[in-house]
């Protein structure tokens, strides 16, 4: 059995079955995720949903209770399988359905993987317990955690190559990447403390007295804790604005699902703008009936049109 994509050769049917496992997978971790890729066409969905199985799986590798060098010995293992991957030397038949579908997402899309390796580097700073003293230190990071994705989901939805600045699309993909992660380091930051991670960078929470970190769910005594959050959604809004110039150039499919995902997190930073201590006394989320807005609103175009006016008026 297999299936016709088209376009495309037929997808035989051990390869539908482990990119059913990877969707699988997708969709009871990820479900913010989830929500967005549904607006794609099956195979780039699928391509989507190799694309965070492995992810996952680097991920689970890092927030694991390994001992920090099992946990190094894991990701280098599981760079060589990416290396497997990258050479086409995983088979059909292969026990690994990730690896699998990942190796037909390849084949089919122009999967910058590198973007993966950058992931594992920035899983193993994870491991080795590194903190950030600048923005521009965890710019690092977020690039290697966040804004790698964004470029290799950029692989799978393509671009218009005539649209205006489409030269520029893979860097809006990173920034894109950057403000959804910034974004997760504020929901998290109490969920991080208590995993003994602080990601916000010290100089930050040094300037509105927060140094001690996030233990409680209450801010540190005399702190400015709302003055941080603020002061890091203005910078995740940033961010945003200049990610979202993505939009105009790609279809309409690829838009709304970059639409969804991108406004699943602003709205989850309105939230965090307007309670700040929210984050501290459990995960901000929003229900689903939000996200299936934030979905339709995506899929009629609507912010790639008003991204498109703005791009106009600010042409000399």
């Amino acid at each position: 059995m297999s299936r016709i994509v088209e376009g495309q050769s037929p997808v035989s049917a051990p390869v539908l079955a482990a990119y059913s496992y990877c969707e699988t997978v997708t969709g009871q971790q990820a479900r913010n995720f989830a929500y967005g890729i549904r607006l794609l066409p099956a195979d780039k969905r699928q391509a989507m949903s190799a694309l965070y199985a492995f992810s996952r799986r680097v991920d689970d590798i890092g927030d694991g209770t390994l001992e920090p060098g099992a946990k190094q010995s894991r990701l280098e293992d599981t760079r060589a399988l990416l290396g497997r991957i990258r050479n086409g030397a995983v088979e059909e038949d292969d026990t690994d359905p990730v690896a699998v579908a990942l190796t037909d997402a390849a084949r089919r899309f122009p999967l910058p993987l590198g973007g993966l390796d950058e992931l594992i580097d920035g899983v193993l700073m994870d491991v080795k317990g590194e903190t950030y003293e600048t923005w521009d230190d965890l710019r690092i990071y977020c690039r290697c955690v966040a804004g790698a994705i964004g470029r290799l989901s950029l692989g799978v939805f393509g671009t218009d190559p005539s649209a205006p600045g489409a030269e520029r699309a893979s860097e809006y993909a990173d920034t894109l990447g950057l403000a959804l992660q910034l974004t997760n380091i504020l929901r998290d930051v109490r969920e991080d403390a208590g995993n003994a991670r602080t990601y916000l960078p010290a100089d930050d929470l040094a300037k509105f007295g927060c140094s001690a970190g996030f233990d409680s769910a209450t801010p540190p005594v005399g702190s400015d804790f709302a003055g941080l959050v603020h002061f890091e959604v203005r910078r995740a809004r940033t961010l945003f604005a200049e990610g979202y110039r993505l939009l105009p150039m790609l279809d309409r499919r690829s838009g709304a699902c970059v639409a969804a995902m991108a406004g699943i997190y602003r709205r989850l930073l309105d939230r965090i703008e307007r309670d700040p201590e929210a984050v501290l006394r459990g995960r901000v989320s929003l229900p689903g009936r939000e996200k299936a807005y934030v979905a339709v609103r995506g899929l009629s175009g609507l912010d790639a049109r008003n991204i498109s006016r703005q791009a106009v008026r600010r042409r000399p």
